[in-house]
């Protein structure tokens, strides 16, 4: 009983407004991503939804560092949308890879560039409140390599996400959020069990000539 009132106990306080938002944007946010376990394009438009409703929700709860990440998130899913489903002259779509060095330097500029950008968002607007803005701005500069990697099917993707899941949990217990905190515990496990998919279809699929 103290461990549900220890995750639910604090929506006795919130609108039922928002609670049904952020129950339909975690339902969404699951589907996405075990379409994305299977490879499967519909990853993208669940993800739209998802974020979407995300970015209303974490501005109300005054997380601008994972406010961000949504709206990054819901322009990539529509980038990563075209990405998955483009074809090159032979008719195939683009397939999982691995990243290379490049696309790792890339990754790092993307990982500063983003964090520097988030703190500045926080001392701009005076939102600094504690440990967990930092926090917040530490996993949103990792997230955002990970969207990144995702639009471009690196198989790499779900291991940077799997880090950003894991530094999210204590983000959201701690803020009160237990269901979205219960979405990252569930998102962590799956992204390991996406990347162990991932290489199955990796290893299947035909050797550039």
């Amino acid at each position: 009983m103290e461990v549900l009132e220890f995750i639910f106990g604090q929506y006795s306080e919130y609108s039922s407004t928002h609670i049904l938002l952020e129950a339909i944007a975690i339902v969404a946010s699951i589907i996405s991503v075990l379409y994305s376990l299977k490879n499967n394009v519909l990853v993208f438009p669940y993800g739209i939804i998802s974020t979407g409703i995300f970015v209303y929700l974490l501005n109300e709860w005054n997380l601008l560092g994972d406010m961000i990440i949504n709206i990054y998130y819901f322009v990539m899913s529509i980038y990563g949308w075209y990405v998955w489903t483009r074809k090159d002259e032979n008719k195939k779509v683009t397939p999982i890879s691995t990243t290379d060095h490049l696309d790792w330097l890339k990754s790092s500029a993307i990982c500063i560039g983003s964090g520097i950008f988030v703190y500045f968002i926080y001392w701009k607007f005076e939102r600094f409140e504690n440990w967990i803005s930092y926090l917040d701005i530490l996993t949103t500069s990792i997230a955002f390599v990970g969207m990144w990697l995702m639009a471009l099917r690196k198989i790499e993707y779900w291991l940077v996400l799997l880090v950003a899941n894991v530094i999210s949990v204590p983000l959201y217990f701690y803020k009160g959020y237990g269901m979205t905190g219960l979405l990252f515990i569930f998102l962590s496990i799956i992204a390991w069990k996406g990347y162990q998919e991932w290489k199955k279809y990796l290893n299947k699929q035909p050797l550039k000539a």
